[in-house]
């Protein structure tokens, strides 16, 4: 960059070359440290390009472990080199098996479907019957499957797609289904009926190391920085802080948010104190993403215990039942998908002259909580 001998940005000058390669969603050119993982799911995928159903996949791993990006390079190939159709439903926004199903919808005829008065039934004919007359093999990959767990629409939408052959001749479908629910045993909280068919490879993505960590993000860095902004000691700050987390997403957010910051003092170069600083942010990286699906009435049980944290279930009910007039099972059901979500603990204990009651108590700090509700 050119610009005064000081190392001051001039208003027209970024550290950045790309921003976007900070993005979360983006998906890098080159895949590193991923090589086994990618092969075990072309190995599943193979027949499909064959013509055949390809072999049925679970793929699990902690948050930020890849998964997503290596569906989406697959994904990518497979759309180019050959004529297999493929889709990825984010079922964390898609948590239900009609959500699921018009999604593939959208995707195959290019439109949405009417958004009331077709039955499932009909819309599910209208794929198959599409998939048939194309002679196509279709690949769904069901990322955050965990979500459809949560809502007790995983058995449901497995089986229809795994059944899709027996009651509609010709039609080829395959499952990869994705969670980041490591106390999620997959398999079985699945009914019989879909356990008996389902029979998935496996594919488990671990955490990166902090070495495979700093290679990652040094590719990041070549492409989304300028020349010079950042130095190996803060790199390897980086590196440590995400290898901390486990999540791969908070170095990257993290990079972005101290080029930010390096920026907002005017400099050419990132230190680390901008590095430590961006890090109050980019560690609630999950917690940001987790209540951005959340609905109006699962925001608004987590709202309620900003004020009640660590109170007693009943006692938190009050104060939800007030906000929302919604009732007890429906505020049972939430409870258990923010546990299982890892948003709030509830955690069972004796209470004396009336049994077993949850204590519920929020596992983020009540202000970082507050701030991304907003």
């Amino acid at each position: 960059m050119s610009g005064d001998p000081d190392g001051m940005l001039s208003w027209d000058e970024s550290v950045f070359r790309d921003e976007h390669v900070f993005e979360i969603d983006y998906v890098p050119e080159t895949f590193k440290h991923r090589e086994s993982q990618i092969e075990g799911l072309k190995y599943a995928l193979r027949p499909a390009v064959r013509g055949s159903r390809p072999l049925n996949t679970m793929v699990r791993g902690p948050p930020g472990t890849g998964k997503t990006t290596a569906i989406q390079k697959l994904f990518t190939e497979l759309t180019a080199e050959t004529d297999v159709r493929t889709v990825r439903v984010n079922c964390q926004v898609d948590s239900t098996r009609y959500a699921v199903f018009s999604r593939l919808f959208e995707r195959i005829f290019e439109y949405e479907p009417p958004s009331s008065g077709i039955s499932f039934k009909k819309l599910f004919g209208q794929i198959t019957d599409q998939l048939v007359e194309e002679d196509e093999v279709l690949v769904v990959a069901l990322d955050d499957v965990n979500y459809l767990f949560y809502e007790n629409e995983a058995s449901d939408t497995l089986y229809s797609m795994l059944r899709a052959h027996e009651t509609h001749t010709g039609a080829r479908i395959g499952v990869i289904v994705v969670s980041s629910d490591l106390s999620l045993e997959v398999i079985d909280e699945l009914d019989s009926r879909v356990q008996s068919v389902f029979r998935p490879e496996e594919v488990y993505f671990p955490v990166y190391d902090v070495a495979e960590i700093t290679d990652i993000l040094q590719e990041r860095v070549d492409r989304g920085f300028r020349d010079g902004v950042i130095d190996r000691p803060e790199l390897e700050r980086v590196s440590e802080l995400t290898g901390e987390s486990g999540d791969l997403r908070v170095g990257i957010d993290l990079l972005r948010r101290a080029g930010l910051n390096a920026e907002m003092r005017g400099s050419r170069t990132i230190t680390i104190e901008d590095v430590e600083s961006a890090y109050e942010k980019s560690k609630f990286v999950h917690l940001s993403r987790s209540l951005r699906g959340l609905s109006a009435s699962e925001r608004a049980l987590v709202s309620v215990l900003v004020d009640h944290d660590g109170e007693r279930a009943g006692e938190v009910y009050e104060a939800f039942h007030a906000e929302t007039d919604l009732g007890y099972t429906r505020y049972s059901e939430i409870i258990n998908k923010l546990d299982q979500l890892g948003l709030i603990e509830a955690e069972y204990a004796d209470v004396e002259g009336r049994g077993r009651s949850r204590t519920l108590t929020l596992a983020y700090d009540a202000e970082a909580v507050v701030d991304r509700l907003e």
